[in-house]
């Protein structure tokens, strides 16, 4: 059988075989030996990560993956970070932008600890309140917020002027 003249007239068993060989070759990263690795993150979550955790300043070797297929979620982003683990703090950062991640700690390239992350009850300084006339965006207040939701759609009430703001809102400050 031929196909079009868009193929030159090459035989569809042969496009096949071309087909079957691409689709077995892929792209792998590397393990690490020592780090952390976070993964099944929202991946609209995945640069507000990197820039709580101060990864674009960080001068350790740094991998991540955006949109790869997750039989749980769908697509997930991904971050590979090498000789560095995180602070509980910074756990319960992500945890405001992707509540479902999982923080991976590898010693000797197992997985020698997993940590899934779950919201504070309280978060201080690094989001921004949405409402504009708010003590916080005008004047030097730092910000505070009693976390509201866990597990389900999460929102964040400010202590100051009590507005709350969704999860699909928050900003990083």
């Amino acid at each position: 059988m031929k196909l079009s003249s868009a193929t030159g007239g090459v035989e569809a068993t042969n496009i096949m075989a071309i087909m079957a060989i691409t689709e077995t070759k892929r792209f792998e990263v590397r393990a690490i030996e020592n780090g952390t690795v976070i993964d099944h993150i929202a991946p609209d979550a995945l640069f507000k990560i990197i820039r709580i955790l101060g990864l674009e300043r960080d001068t350790h070797r740094i991998t991540f993956g955006l949109n790869l297929e997750s039989g749980r979620m769908g697509k997930k982003a991904i971050i590979k970070i090498n000789d560095r683990y995180c602070e509980q703090e910074e756990i319960n950062r992500i945890s405001i932008f992707s509540p479902n991640a999982v923080v991976n700690i590898i010693r000797d390239f197992q997985v020698v600890e997993k940590l899934h992350v779950a919201p504070p009850d309280h978060i201080e300084g690094f989001v921004r309140c949405i409402n504009p006339t708010c003590i916080t965006n005008n004047q030097p207040v730092r910000t505070s917020f009693e976390v509201n939701g866990g597990s389900g759609e999460l929102s964040l009430r400010c202590r100051y002027c009590e507005k709350i703001t969704p999860c699909g809102q928050i900003e990083l400050r």
